[in-house]
């Protein structure tokens, strides 16, 4: 069996708006609206919606024969409901061909694995339902948030219950071996690997458009014969990208859609691969070997490591802040801070603070509200702050902590007082000036 394998992730952060110091304790309210709105409704027409129609004619097309599977964030599910319904229906009319998967993936698209088993366990798990949900299927393939995979996490994921996982094909882990295999977890072989071969993947992701590249312009045609020129023994070709790949990273006039419009039936007409999903993978080959990976691996960047969301004093000092808060979060019955909770943990927070311009600068400004990656640690803080307070209030676990939650109340009735007595007062007088103008 040769296959290929393409997965998308499809995901879109919450942004935040800009949030001073002296919103603290004053204005709850963290999220940019409009520029939310404004980039989904652009991508889901210059992206999602094309593509989304173009799949469906490719899957029709060649009966069955062409398949895709998809990561969709829950954060991505729940801007879609808000802003773009429409994009929701024409992933359904995907599930409905029966050569679409989707896979699982953390409910808040977080880096959670890093941190706490229990709180990734429930994030998978909240994810997987909304899934079922949403498309009526269970997944049964799990994709970690940015590839970001290691030994001790497959293990966790195997314990619920998943058959496979995707990751990266890093260099520095796979050596001399090549990614184009199934592969196992080194702790429970009972979980299969797919690795990414992220040359092939990235020549469509970002190096499509490129004129200055050597292999520009890239052609069906040329990337059959790519795949012609693998090793014969190699089984399965795992491209991994994501969805705005298709309209937006690359737009509709480098040729990306006619590039991947024509792909099918030139691999099906030249070549002896097939296509297929990561559980059909998962089922039909057998694991060649077990893949070591200690140390947490992810898809950023040329080093393959964390070091896009964690790697200097700002990102990691938010993190942990971030999640020093779980003891309380496990009490909270507020739902208004759980969903603040979901949305604050989105890695691309945490990306936003990279410092690591030079070769992948390009890659972390894309989509970047923040000039510089200061501005977006003040900002976040700044509303991680006001979090921090809301959660003591409605969680307090000492006298100081009570006593600061009752004074909080107190001024929040106060607010409304004046509020409820300026409304009042405004009646009164629209009252006078009605009468004296009838005199």
């Amino acid at each position: 069996m040769r296959t290929i394998c393409f997965y998308f992730q499809i995901h879109q952060p919450f942004r935040f708006r800009r949030y001073r110091f002296f919103d603290i304790g004053n204005d709850h309210y963290y999220y940019d609206d409009y520029t939310n709105e404004s980039i989904l409704r652009k991508v889901s027409n210059k992206s999602y919606l094309p593509t989304n129609k173009l799949l469906l004619e490719l899957i029709n097309k060649h009966k069955g024969k062409f398949k895709v599977s998809f990561s969709i964030s829950g954060i991505a599910i729940d801007q879609f409901k808000l802003y773009a319904p429409e994009v929701i229906d024409s992933f359904k009319m995907l599930a409905k061909t029966g050569c679409v998967e989707f896979l699982s993936e953390t409910c808040s698209h977080s880096l959670v694995a890093l941190k706490n088993a229990d709180e990734f366990k429930k994030q998978v798990t909240q994810h997987s339902n909304t899934i079922e949900e949403t498309f009526g299927v269970k997944p049964t393939v799990f994709r970690n948030t940015e590839l970001i995979y290691s030994d001790l996490m497959g293990e966790i994921v195997a314990s619920m219950g998943f058959k496979a996982m995707i990751t990266e094909g890093a260099k520095h882990i796979l050596g001399w071996k090549s990614p184009n295999y199934l592969y196992c977890n080194a702790i429970n072989p009972r979980l299969k690997i797919l690795l990414k071969n992220y040359i092939l993947s990235d020549d469509i992701a970002f190096r499509f458009g490129n004129k200055s590249w050597c292999e520009w312009p890239l052609t069906a045609d040329k990337y059959v014969k790519w795949l012609n020129q693998i090793d014969k023994k190699d089984e399965v070709i795992n491209l991994f990208l994501d969805y705005e790949t298709f309209g937006e990273h690359q737009s509709k006039e480098t040729g990306i859609f006619d590039f991947i419009s024509a792909l099918p039936e030139k691999v099906f007409k030249k070549s002896k691969f097939t296509f297929s999903t990561p559980s059909e993978v998962a089922d039909s080959l057998q694991p060649v070997a077990a893949i070591h990976v200690p140390t947490p691996i992810s898809w950023a960047d040329e080093e393959r490591d964390l070091t896009a969301w964690l790697g200097n004093e700002m990102q990691q000092e938010a993190f942990n802040k971030l999640y020093s808060l779980l003891p309380k979060i496990y009490k909270c019955q507020d739902n208004k801070l759980l969903t603040d909770w979901k949305y604050l943990q989105t890695s691309d927070h945490f990306y936003y603070m990279c410092t690591k311009y030079f070769s992948d600068g390009d890659v972390h400004a894309y989509f970047n509200p923040y000039e510089t990656p200061y501005e977006a640690f003040i900002n976040y803080m700044n509303i991680l702050s006001d979090f921090t307070i809301r959660l003591n209030s409605a969680v307090p676990e000492n006298s100081m902590e009570v006593e600061l939650a009752n004074l909080s109340t107190l001024l929040t009735e106060k607010d409304d007082k004046i509020l409820r007595l300026e409304k009042e007062l405004k009646k009164m007088r629209e009252k006078k000036l009605s009468a004296k103008t009838t005199k």
